[in-house]
């Protein structure tokens, strides 16, 4: 039998031909020691040229593709393609791996580069976005990620002048990148006028915001900041790939084959031309260049790499080549000489010789070449072409010998017989054929057995047979040289093979995997003499494997380095080698053998690191000659642990069944019930699939885990505590080194670790987010700082964590095969081990990655445990079996047999080791396991008397152990806990049930014992009183799942699973009767009450049995039931039997008889139970939860006292509810404990305690019932219910606004006028007349000039065009849909507040204003921070776009309020903007809330721009969320019928609801704003305008009516504690919206706002020194004073929006608005301020003033127009004609006629003359739309009219006529021009407006600008007239979307401009151009 192990003997890589220089650029540098590093195929490259010696960097599994090094030249950054890409940083000179970056990149990594300290690595991915990513390399985190561009990235670099600044170029751009938090934000490079917008290939930085970059037509374009400031034209002939920079200048090298060096100002200093080289050759292309001093290294895309001296450059050495582009697939060895020939498709044949490691010969062929073969004799050299011909060479001077082309399909293989004699072509033809050799090559024979192409042959030894594979998977023999085939097997058997290289036969039938039919693999070649055979595959895996290999399957050894297939393998002729070669990335590979005696000797080396998994030792297949596994093991291998339904599923499935059930949920629910209960004690301990998970605590207590409890055991006391933080299974449990922390981890789908005090019992951190399905292993390091974790999922992914800051560290797959335990090395905490089934793994970490190295054991043996020993390399691991294994480093020093049977703990201690196996035997070893100190047998004859149980066996297995306190702690699978003394005696602490499910449990009539009986096959009795024991223990049959006590408790009946019962003394436990009736599992067993004469017995088969106990008969059967039976209950008669089955059905019997009976529902309710432990009913309807489709409520019981219903349910919750729980989804009170389906629930005869029983986790629990009265305030355990009521407190229109409304982002708008017909730039011009009938003009007219565009006002001064806009005042502010946004700063010097997307600083003693203006789109949020240590730091959140990190995504700016300098930027995911922002008490962490779906709730450390954690908040709107100002981890947020307590766990945000059963009558409502007041105290203002008051979570006290509307906004004052709330009041004499509180809430004074309006709506409030601040919904903020209440307007705005009407005062600076809030306003410019308001009573549309300026025309939203006197605000006149809104209205420059443009499609005119009767004289008729705006000409003649079909018509006035000649309208002169249509203003309309308009536009009075206002919020300056589509203009940012008007004051001093969404007026200072 062969031997099934790996072979002994393996490669090791000695040389690798070739560079990647294809699809690859800039890829080839010196390090710091002058080696060259490059990279081939999956291989990074180390050359040292002076020793022509290679060193391999192995860590990838696929191409490298990119490499970037680092700034000291030592250290190496390479990043690969894969469907999981990653980037290995490494050590150059070691070759060994530093970091691993992962998890952020798919497709593969295009580019990467290091900054100037090499502190951060910048990587392009290869992902349709083309992410950008920067990483802190060393820890492997992410500091930023963003969308790069959408078409391909080809090179990026660090701005090495300026920190932070990134360049990246590629198709058609480039991007300057700065970065700011964790926010990249690009701006695009203007190309302009200097240069093509096109590809740029290259880029490198230089001082002074240069860049210079090399594009795809060979220039270099040099840029300045963002713009292209020259080109150098025709550096190289076509595109530029590389760039590189050193001390002395530039190198570039392009596709022409030049390289050419600059100087540091780019002025050339040389060109070398490498085609003109003697090694050149036409087509030469440059890929990649190095420049060092005096030399240049050059790679190019033809796989060579040369070196030039600088002083010698017309002599380029070439230090490496390979084969070029297209598929490597023919490969030839030299039969007597250590040489290997390939050919391949780039049409070359090559010699290489193996000893020098050197091209020594090439050729170049007509056709590619797929094949070659050596004669034996070593003179001829054959090619097999792709064109079906071949070829013969000499192999000494490459001659032709003969070409002979007989096949027209690719030649795949050719050999040469042994003898010499004949040359076997094999074709794709599927034939092949035989030529004589010494016949010219005569055609001789031809072989035609095979219908697929032919693929591998051997010839025979004495050149007689050949063999041959075929694509079909078939092996055919022919006998040689006819060809004809051979049949007979027989003939076959003594055949010898010359070669073997065929996939297919016995042979070789282990290079096939067991169960599959692939074939990938491509090459064999076998070595006869060491009996090994190389194969090559399709996975790029080379591998060793021994022949003949027979059995499928075979183990092997396997080398990684190719990146994807191989196409060929070959021994060389003295087999000291191994020659590979790759298809795709044509590289040639040799390998060196190390025979087997040699390998023993190369022990020392450390075997090749290489990632995870993917080590060149034993192969992925298991071991075959691995023993039994033992049958423990083996089933806890099958545990999955996966769940249907996972507690994190809930949220959601809550929320799809409300929708159902939302009728049901407005009817009044049961409340819940008034006593609660608390757990108190727990029977169990998890043994039977948990190890090394039992512990003593510093205090000498116990702690362990059972269920989804951490157990922490007094034993001394007999007492336990809890901690309950877990929802599912715990499976395990480590101590940290100083004993006071635990950690402990759990199930889940996203399953998390909590690590806990075990004094608090509170989580000081909870890491979640990595590990699916659950996590199986833990352990401290010995510094308690770090945490290692392995999870369930298929790859048990190994996580390192810092677990105090919650931060990963580095993770990795572990591997595929079950791990069962991590340990970390307690000397370095660098390094780790596991352990698991047929696996012991030791890695390290490196960076975000950890390297893994497998154990050299021989055979792979199933480890169950593992310790280090006394020094770092020693490690000790326990087998399974019974061995300890002694590892020094990662190699088996020896083994000691220590157990019978698998060792599952072991323990360190200072001197020595203790451990404990299935054998039930603990053992003492000394610290080298020389020698076993001493044993313990854990037996029942040694138990102690103070024992708290019985022990159910003799040595039972034992899988914890652990020392501490002079005892040794014994953890079983059996579940029990015993403390042996070190002199022999054991106590039995706590015990359960051992495996199976508990069902059966039955309370004592009048005793405080219970009884349970479970599938392990037992009976238990139960003390439930103090002494908390297990009285009685009985071994059953078979296992049972229900038992009863009789009423005088003296029997006890037992329900067994195989259809019978027994009934037993209830003190001894003996037999009394037993019966066996039915086949199925009996469910439910119950005596009658009162004399218990009968016993019910309900089965599995669907009948319930009556037995008279004291006749021992059977007397009735109740039949008719067609299900399962699952409850039975007694009436108090005895005379009724109440039964439930599993398809919910409920019947009644009469007993004894069993006859069915029908009751109506009303009557079941009167009937007199005993018991009620029955599920359904109408007096329980209310049990059954919304989601009762997942989750099905197994057990019920009834208290005594009939006031409270117990039930347990698949979820593992006990629920209490108060009885009758009628009508449906009743309120309850929840408790967890129990990990999945509680299986029964039972009250004790006094109602005093509460016992529940375990399906899966087989405990035992015992809950204190603590009566109405009693309360503590811990209620922590309790949770609410799930439906909250619908009533939620009132309704509030600005409520209502504030939840629903959607915000616009500004790069999304549409238009907000409903405009038809095409586009002005889109139109096509009419032709003129002229053109029309083909006149030709002159070019010179004696005609009058034509006459100007626009009357110019200020004619007496030299016209000067207007250059830039500076901000220079803002009238707004943002109050009716956000809330605390006003602030003071500088002890109130300074207030800062937000309008549209400008924060606003205003100083109140000069009324400046100062902006920020970095957002890029409107403010929601603002918060200052209130640590002195971060003076005048603000956070602002705005609107965005989906979270996906781009531009556009929502973000946080941090700024300094006086500088305006960013701080940092924040980008989230919250898609749709942040709505709320609060910094923590010590300024470090902000906290922010988005608008998205899940309304996410994220904490940031914003200096380093990290992303601390993040949680979904709520399903509805969040409000506000604020940290506790003397706190950093707590925090509470508010919204729509919410309020959530929030704490900071390391990374985990942990939350409770409020609860508000303490209070009477409490309902959730509508929370609005909250405060804080000491001893965790919470304030919340509420939609109705009480005010609640929390103690931590829980509602103490209600202020009713704090106000009499909403309570919309609180502030705290850190200074003395007080609290100012402001909410939605009118005004009265007693109170009003803004009050001030005392500390606790209590007493208060109202503050009236004297606004004048008739309802005060405070939205935001601030208090500072004497002084409140407030904002309102009516865009008012006031500063009232605390003394004397006066109030003072400090900033005035429109309420409500749009503005629609803007007009300037002929002379003065001022302005009127008028807008929808039905006001007009008038501002003045130089005083800062508002002078004057007018309420209309209804919304205006538009204003304009009389050309004297001493009237004013307002149009109303009725149709209705006003002219009021400027002087006295008398209206002079008013009249209504037309029912749709006015649009605009104008005053005829000779103040004659007043036009008023309606959406009537009409133009009205009055001629003011006549008086102020205005009666109308004529209209405008025929407009095709509705009017825009209106300008008069000068001489008041004509009127044009923009309209809303993008149409510009000329009237005459007062006429209406309309005209229409083009050449007539060119002559008028306007008086104004506000058009934005017209030919003269084309120019206006940009490329991106398909959906949104240019909104409004007004020419400066010097006619020489137009400024327009569009529906992106955009403010532009173009010169006038601008007739040029698409013309250049300025930019101005800051409006939200949709402008409304702009305009000109007079002298062209400023520009107004008015916005729609945002309300606000922004007056911009016009910069005029100088003389």
């Amino acid at each position: 039998m062969a031997d099934r192990t790996a072979p002994n003997c393996h490669l090791r890589l000695e040389w690798v031909y070739g560079y990647r220089g294809h699809q690859c650029r800039n890829n080839l540098y010196y390090t710091a020691a002058k080696e060259i590093v490059y990279f081939v195929a999956g291989v990074g490259v180390v050359y040292n040229t002076r020793e022509h010696k290679q060193k391999f960097y192995l860590g990838h599994n696929d191409d490298i593709i990119s490499l970037a090094l680092h700034p000291e030249r030592v250290l190496v950054a390479t990043g690969q393609v894969g469907k999981e890409p990653y980037i290995c940083v490494w050590d150059s000179y070691t070759v060994q791996t530093v970091s691993i970056l992962k998890d952020v990149h798919t497709h593969g990594i295009a580019c990467l580069a290091f900054d100037l300290e090499g502190q951060c690595l910048v990587s392009v991915g290869l992902d349709s976005k083309n992410t950008i990513c920067v990483w802190d390399w060393r820890r492997g985190k992410v500091l930023a990620a963003a969308p790069g561009h959408t078409d391909r990235i080809f090179d990026i670099s660090w701005d090495l002048y300026q920190p932070s600044k990134l360049v990246s170029c590629g198709v058609k751009h480039i991007k300057f990148w700065s970065l700011c938090g964790n926010a990249l934000t690009p701006k695009r490079g203007v190309f302009g006028k200097t240069g093509d917008l096109q590809t740029i290939l290259c880029l490198a930085c230089a001082k002074d915001e240069v860049t210079y970059s090399g594009a795809l037509n060979g220039d270099i374009y040099v840029w300045k900041g963002i713009n292209l400031m020259r080109t150098v034209q025709g550096a190289h002939g076509s595109g530029i790939f590389s760039m590189n920079a050193c001390e002395e200048g530039f190198a570039t090298g392009g596709r022409d084959g030049c390289v050419r060096l600059w100087d540091l100002n780019f002025k050339p200093i040389t060109v070398i031309d490498l085609r003109e080289t003697d090694q050149g050759y036409k087509g030469l292309s440059v890929r990649s260049v190095c420049w060092r001093g005096d030399h240049i290294l050059v790679g190019t895309q033809d796989s060579e790499i040369f070196e030039i001296v600088v002083h010698d450059r017309n002599k380029p050495f070439l230090i490496m080549q390979g084969h070029c582009e297209g598929e490597l697939w023919a490969l030839a060895v030299h039969p007597t000489k250590p040489l290997a020939m390939t050919g391949s498709d780039d049409r070359s044949v090559r010699i290489w010789s193996l000893i020098d490691h050197a091209l020594i010969a090439r050729c170049n062929m007509e056709e590619p070449i797929r094949c070659a073969a050596v004669s034996t004799d070593g003179i001829h050299l054959a090619l097999g072409m792709k064109d079906g011909s071949f070829t013969v060479l000499r192999v000494r001077d490459m001659t032709e010998v003969v070409h002979i082309k007989d096949r027209k399909e690719a030649i795949h293989e050719l050999k040469y017989s042994p003898d010499g004699a004949h040359l076997a072509v094999g074709s794709n033809d599927n034939s092949v054929d035989i030529y004589g050799v010494v016949q010219r090559y005569k055609k001789v024979g031809e072989c035609i057995g095979s219908t697929s192409f032919i693929t591998h042959m051997d010839w025979s030894t004495d050149s007689k047979y050949l063999q041959t594979n075929d694509g079909s998977g078939r092996r055919l023999f022919y006998r040689m040289p006819s060809g004809k085939e051979v049949t007979n097997r027989e003939e076959l058997k003594l055949v010898q093979w010359a070669t073997w290289t065929c996939v297919l036969g016995p042979e070789v039938n282990g290079i096939w995997p067991k169960y599959s039919d692939i074939n990938d693999i491509n090459s064999v070649d076998a070595n006869f003499n060491n009996q090994v055979l190389v194969t090559a595959d399709d996975y790029g895996l080379v591998k060793l494997l021994r022949y003949p290999c027979v059995k499928k399957g075979a183990k092997f050894k396997k080398y990684l380095g190719h990146s994807a297939h191989i196409t060929n393998a070959r021994w060389s002729h003295d087999y000291q080698w191994v020659v590979t070669i790759g298809g795709a990335d044509h590289s040639v590979f040799q390998w060196k053998f190390v025979p087997e005696r040699k390998s023993k000797e190369a022990l020392h080396i450390a075997p090749q690191e290489i990632l995870a998994d993917s080590n060149s030792e034993e192969s992925d297949s298991d071991q075959s000659d691995v023993p039994e596994m033992d049958s423990e093991i083996e089933q806890e291998t099958q545990l999955t642990y996966r769940r249907q339904v996972y507690k994190e599923d809930l949220p959601q499935l809550k929320e799809q069944c409300k929708e159902k059930h939302r009728a049901t949920a407005m009817k009044k629910r049961e409340r819940a019930p008034g006593s609660g209960v608390k757990l108190h004690f727990i029977h169990g301990y998890r043994g039977y699939d948990c190890r090394s998970n039992l512990f003593y605590t510093q205090t000498g207590e116990i702690v362990y885990h059972v269920a989804a409890v951490g157990v922490v055991y007094n034993r001394q006391q007999n007492t336990q505590r809890f901690y309950m933080g877990h929802d599912d299974d715990i499976l395990c449990l480590a101590l940290h080194p100083l004993k006071d922390f635990v950690a402990t981890g759990q199930v889940g789908r996203d399953s998390s670790v909590h690590i806990w005090d075990t004094e608090m019992l509170k989580p000081m951190s909870v890491l979640k987010g990595f590990h699916q399905l659950g996590v199986c292993a833990l352990d401290f390091s010995a510094d308690g700082k770090r945490l290692a974790s392995v999870g369930l999922d298929d790859n048990h992914t190994i996580v390192l964590w810092d677990w105090r800051k919650g931060e990963k560290l580095s993770a990795m797959r572990g591997s595929k095969d079950k791990i069962f335990v991590v340990k970390i090395n307690p000397y370095l905490p660098d390094k780790l081990i596991t352990a698991g089934v047929k696996h012991m793994k030791f890695w390290h970490k490196a960076g975000g990655g950890l390297i893994g190295r497998k154990g050299n054991m021989g055979k792979t043996e199933t480890m169950m445990c593992a310790v280090y020993g006394w020094s770092e390399e020693m490690v000790f691991s326990g087998t399974c079996t019974g061995d300890i294994c002694i590892w020094r480093d990662m190699f088996l020093m020896k083994t000691v047999k220590a157990h019978d049977g698998p060792v599952f703990s072991m323990h360190a201690l200072e001197k020595g080791f203790v451990t404990g196996g299935k054998d039930g035997i603990v053992a003492l070893w000394d610290d080298t396991f020389e020698r076993c100190l001493k044993t313990y047998a854990i037996k029942r004859a040694v138990l102690a008397p103070g024992s708290k149980g019985l022990l159910l066996e003799d040595n039972p297995s034992i899988r914890a152990i652990s020392l501490g306190h002079g005892h040794i702690l014994v953890g079983t699978k059996n579940g029990e806990i015993l403390e042996v003394d070190k002199s022999g005696p054991i106590t039995l602490l706590v015990q359960g049930h051992m495996e199976g499910e508990v069902w059966g449990l039955a309370t004592h009539p009048h005793l405080p014992l219970c009884a349970t009986v479970s599938d392990d096959k037992t009976l238990r009795i139960w003390d439930l009183s103090p002494s908390h024991c297990m009285l009685a223990v009985r071994k059953l049959r078979k296992g049972g799942r229900c038992c009863c006590f009789s009423p005088d408790g003296k029997a006890l009946a037992v329900g067994l699973n195989d259809g019978s019962f027994i009934i037993v003394n209830a003190d001894t436990l003996e037999d009394l009767v037993s019966f066996h009736h039915r086949k199925d599992i009996i469910s439910d067993i119950r005596f009658s009450p009162g004399a218990g004469k009968y016993l019910a017995v309900a089965s599995g088969d669907s009948f319930v049995d009556i037995y008279n106990v004291m006749s021992s008969k059977r007397v009735g059967v109740c039949k008719g039931c067609l299900n399962y039976i699952t409850h039975l209950d007694w009436d108090r008669r005895g005379k009724l039997l109440q039964v439930n089955t599993s398809a919910k059905e409920q019947f009644f019997f009469e007993a004894p008889r069993g006859k069915r009976q029908t009751i109506p529902a009303t009557e079941v309710e009167k009937i007199d139970w005993s018991t009620w432990t029955c599920v359904l009913g109408t007096s329980v309807e209310g049990i059954w939860p919304v989601i009762s489709e997942v989750t099905e409520v197994t057990a019920a019981c009834l208290s005594n006292d009939r006031k409270v219903l117990a039930t347990g349910d698949d979820l593992g919750y006990i629920k209490l509810f108060r009885y009758p729980v009628k009508g449906k989804y009743a309120k309850f009170k929840r408790y967890v404990a129990h990990s999945t389906h509680v299986t029964n629930v039972r009250w004790t005869h006094d109602d005093s305690l509460l016992v529940t029983v375990g399906g899966g986790d087989t405990c035992l629990m015992i809950w204190a019932h603590e009566p109405e009265g009693h309360r503590e305030i811990r209620q922590c355990d309790s949770e609410e219910s799930d439906i909250e009521s619908e009533d939620d407190g009132g309704y509030d229109s600005d409520v209502t606004r504030e939840n629903e409304i959607n915000y616009t982002i500004k790069a999304l708008s549409t238009n907000m006028r409903p405009m038809t017909g095409v586009k002005p730039h889109l139109q096509l011009k009419e032709p003129s007349v002229d053109e029309r009938q083909g006149v030709v003009r002159p070019p010179v007219s004696r005609a009058l000039p034509q006459p100007e565009k626009l009357q110019t006002n200020n004619v007496g001064k030299k016209k000067r065009p207007i250059e830039d806009l500076v901000l220079e005042l803002v009238f707004g502010y943002r109050g009716n849909d956000c809330r605390n946004n006003v602030h003071y700063l500088n002890e109130g010097t300074d207030i800062i507040y937000h309008t549209a997307s400008v924060g606003i600083v205003l100083n109140l003693t000069t009324s400046c204003q100062s902006f920020y203006v970095e957002h890029s789109d409107d403010i929601l949020c603002l918060t200052i921070n209130q640590h002195p240590k971060f003076p005048n730091v603000v956070a602002t959140g705005q609107v965005g776009d989906i979270g996906d990190m781009s531009a556009t995504s929502p973000s946080i700016h941090v700024w300094d309020a006086m500088t305006k300098q960013t701080l940092s930027v924040l980008r989230c995911f919250h898609a749709g903007g942040v709505c709320s922002v609060s910094f923590s008490a010590t300024g470090k962490l902000l906290l922010s809330v988005g608008l998205d779906l899940e309304h996410t709730v994220t904490i940031w450390k914003w200096q380093e721009g990290a992303k601390v954690a993040s949680r979904i908040g709520h399903t509805q709107r969040i409000f506000v969320s604020e940290f506790r100002p003397d706190s950093d981890t707590h925090f509470v947020s508010v919204g729509i019928k919410h309020v959530r307590f929030w704490t900071l766990a390391g990374r985990a945000l942990l939350s409770k609801k409020g609860v508000l059963s303490t209070l009477e009558d409490a309902r959730m409502q509508t929370m609005l704003s909250v405060a804080f007041g000491a001893n965790n105290l919470t304030f919340t203002g509420t939609i109705s305008g009480d005010v609640c008051v929390w103690k931590e979570h829980i509602l103490v006290r209600i202020v009713a009516k704090a106000h009499t509307g909403p309570v919309f906004t609180m502030y705290t004052t850190l200074r003395d504690g007080l609290i100012v709330t402001g909410g939605k009041e009118r005004p009265s004499k007693e109170g009003g919206a803004l009050k001030l509180w005392d500390q606790e809430l209590k007493r208060c004074r109202a503050f009236r706002l004297e606004t004048g309006q008739i309802i005060d709506c405070v939205r935001s409030v601030c208090r500072g020194k004497g002084k409140i601040l407030v904002g309102t919904r009516n865009a008012e903020i006031i500063e009232v004073g605390e003394k004397n209440a006066a109030c003072n307007i400090l900033v005035n705005g429109h309420m409500d929006g749009p503005i629609w009407g803007l007009g300037t005062h002929p002379s003065r600076d001022v302005f009127l608005s008028a807008a929808e809030d039905g006001t007009v306003r008038l501002w003045d410019i130089p005083e800062k301020k508002m002078l004057n308001k007018v309420n209309l009573g209804h919304p205006a549309h538009t204003i304009s003033y009389s050309p004297e300026g001493d009237m004013v025309a307002i149009g109303m939203k009725n149709g209705e127009f006003i002219i009021l006197l400027v002087t006295s605000l008398k209206i002079w006149g008013k009249k209504r004609d037309r029912r749709s809104p006015i649009q605009d209205i104008r005053f005829s420059p000779n103040s004659r006629y007043l036009a008023v443009g309606s959406n009537e499609c009409a133009v009205d005119f009055y001629d003011l003359t006549l008086g102020p009767q205005l009666n109308r004289i004529n209209s405008c008729r025929d407009i095709p739309s509705f009017v825009m705006q209106m300008d008069f000409s000068a001489d008041s003649n004509y009127v044009q009219i923009s309209t809303g079909a993008y149409k510009r018509l000329v009237y005459e006035v007062p006429s209406g006529k309309q005209v229409t000649e083009q050449s007539y309208i060119d002559r008028i002169t306007w008086a104004t021009w506000t058009s934005v249509l017209g030919d003269e203003v084309v120019g206006i309309w940009s490329r991106n407006t398909d959906k949104a308009d240019v909104t409004c536009a007004c020419v400066s009075h010097s006619g020489l600008n137009i400024v327009t206002g569009d529906d992106f919020g955009m403010v532009k300056l173009f010169d006038f007239p601008c007739p040029e589509k698409f013309a250049k203009h300025k930019r101005f940012l800051g409006h939200s979307a949709h402008l409304t008007n702009v305009r000109f004051t007079n002298g062209d001093r400023f520009v107004v401009s008015a916005g729609g969404d945002d309300r606000s007026l922004f007056v911009w200072r016009c910069v005029h151009a100088p003389h």
